[in-house]
């Protein structure tokens, strides 16, 4: 498996497994899917779509999103791009959420706009359409290329690298400096 961080470049090596190794802080999510931070930020404390490597707790700590999660976005908001309830997908959402990405990838949501129908085979997206029933669909392996590509230009965190803890300041005057970071590593 290729090494998911390079550091020569500082550029994300997407990994086209979700084991982990790497995850995308917010702002990086937000430009690799196309969505506002205050949307993300909403559908993260909501739950609908929650950071599968690190969740935020408490001010100041950073948000890590899966590869796996930035496909499930992009998928949220090219359903509701296409005027399906935020209800309507977060059904969709639940239904998605066990899968990997593998199996991500070979699924098709159609519909209706107001009902998301899951279609795993050509067959199947031919019988609803037959039905009437659909109106649009999103391949989510094309959602999968898309996120894969917006990354190999956003930077990544390599998640088992421990943040970087400040050594205390020797400066005159900066305790309180020198008593945060030493609460920190304590």
């Amino acid at each position: 498996m290729q090494e998911p961080w390079d550091s020569d470049s500082g550029r994300a090596m997407p990994a086209t497994d979700d084991d982990g190794a790497v995850g995308y802080r917010g702002v990086t999510a937000c430009h690799a899917v196309g969505i506002t931070y205050r949307q993300l930020d909403y559908w993260a404390r909501t739950g609908l779509v929650v950071p599968g490597v690190r969740d935020a707790s408490g001010s100041g700590t950073q948000r890590l999103y899966s590869f796996r999660d930035l496909v499930v976005l992009k998928v949220v908001k090219r359903l509701l791009d296409a005027g399906v309830s935020l209800q309507n997908i977060r059904r969709a959402i639940e239904a998605l959420r066990s899968r990997g990405v593998a199996d991500l990838a070979g699924i098709t949501l159609i519909s209706d706009g107001t009902t998301v129908y899951e279609c795993r085979s050509p067959e199947e997206v031919v019988d609803l359409l037959q039905g009437g029933q659909g109106v649009f669909g999103i391949a989510i392996g094309g959602a999968f290329k898309e996120v894969q590509g917006s990354l190999s230009h956003l930077p990544a965190e390599s998640v088992s690298a421990q943040p970087a803890v400040p050594a205390a300041v020797d400066v005159v005057g900066d305790e309180l400096a020198a008593r945060r970071a030493r609460r920190r590593v304590g």
